[in-house]
Order: C-alpha cells, then structure tokens, then sequence
C-alpha cells in the first residue's frame, strides 16, 4: 500500500494544523474571542470533543489576558505543566510560573494534616500571593476542591482559574464546583483535561498577547 506524505517544511507543520483543524470544525461555531484557546486545545491533544467541553465564564479570557499583561504569576498543580508553561513569553510581562507540589514544606504539610499534596500547595499559594494569580490545574482535582474552599473563605481569589484536571475520581464535580464561584474559569467539563492542556491554554493567552504586539 503506498501512503502519500503531504510536503509540508518543518516551519510550516503548525500553522498546516491549525488550517485542518479550522477546517474539520467546518460551520461549528465558538463563543467569540475563545477560538484560539480551543483550537489550541485541539492541537495539543487531536481531541475535537474541546470545541463542545471547554466552558468559558462570561469575559474569562479579557480577564485573563489582563492579568497577564498587569505581571500575573501562574501557579500550577504538576511540573509537567510549568514545564509547557512559554516562561520567556511570561517574564515580558513580569509573571512567572510556580509548581509548590515538590517543595519540602508542602510535603510536610500534607503529611501531618493527612491531605494530598495538591491540597498543601493550594494552601501555599493562598499564604503567599498577594499579587495577580492565575491558577492552571490540570491533573489534581484535590487541588481544585480546595481552591473552591479557599475562595468561598475568602482566603485566595485568582484573576482567573484553569480548571482541566483528567481523571475520574472527583474531577467532574471538582469542576463543577469552581463553575458555581464568581471567579472567571476556563473549563473542560467533564472527565477530559490534563496537564499538557492547563499548559496549552497559558500559552494560547500568552500567545493571543504576543499577537497584540506584533
């Protein structure tokens, strides 16, 4: 059987898969303002179910390009995800990208108080911040249930909360809980998520800036 290659530079891969999404999509329409964030979705993970799961509040991603632009930290919930996180993109706008589940004190902590780690390091980022945040959970839905708490004790509130953790303990309620706050959120209702995702959408935003600039 022969299989036929597309002809396509190394430059040139990205930009030929974002035309075969848009056009896969076809007439499918997206909340305005968003369809970089799902497209970029699509691309990361070749999973078109991104265009009916990705939730947006209403103003989310104006509000999180804001808070980018005002120096924004992200803080996320897995390494993996810091690591896909554009930090060079970040730092032009002053913010910088934070993952506290390695650190000594977290481990510590959880361990007296019995909780995940995921749940310390929220903690963590509520005793710390007193700059703009934006909270990128994309692999524990712990982390998410007590960001919920936080908020509703009025101990941390994030310009924006990503909320795509993959899974199928806790992960669809954890993100129904942050969908009831009145903090702006992007999230993938359901089981689907993952921290190539949370990652995916910080650079989307990061990128919709970069495009601002050009």
């Amino acid at each position: 059987m022969k299989i036929e290659l597309e002809n396509v530079k190394p430059m040139e891969i990205e930009r030929r898969s974002f035309e075969i999404i848009t056009q896969e999509l076809g007439e499918k329409k997206l909340q305005p303002g968003t369809e970089m964030i799902v497209k970029r979705c699509i691309h990361t993970s070749a999973d078109f179910d991104y265009a009916d799961n990705l939730c947006f509040s209403p103003g989310a991603v104006e509000t999180g390009l804001r808070a980018i632009r005002a120096g924004s930290d992200i803080v996320t919930d897995t390494q993996m995800a810091k690591a896909g996180i554009n930090k060079k993109v970040l730092a032009k706008y002053g913010g910088e990208v934070h993952c506290f589940m390695s650190d000594e004190d977290v481990a510590a902590t959880a361990k007296q108080n019995g909780t995940t780690r995921a749940v310390a390091s929220m903690d963590k980022a509520a005793k710390r911040y007193g700059k703009p945040l934006i909270v990128a959970i994309g692999n524990a839905p712990t982390a998410l249930v007590r960001l919920f708490e936080l908020i509703e004790e009025g101990r941390l509130r994030p310009e924006l909360i990503i909320g795509v953790p993959v899974g199928f303990v806790n992960v669809v309620q954890s993100k129904e809980l942050i969908m009831q706050t009145d903090v702006p959120f992007i999230v993938a209702r359901g089981r689907k998520g993952g921290s190539n995702i949370a990652a995916c959408i910080c650079n989307a935003l990061l990128y919709m800036l970069e495009r601002e600039r050009d």
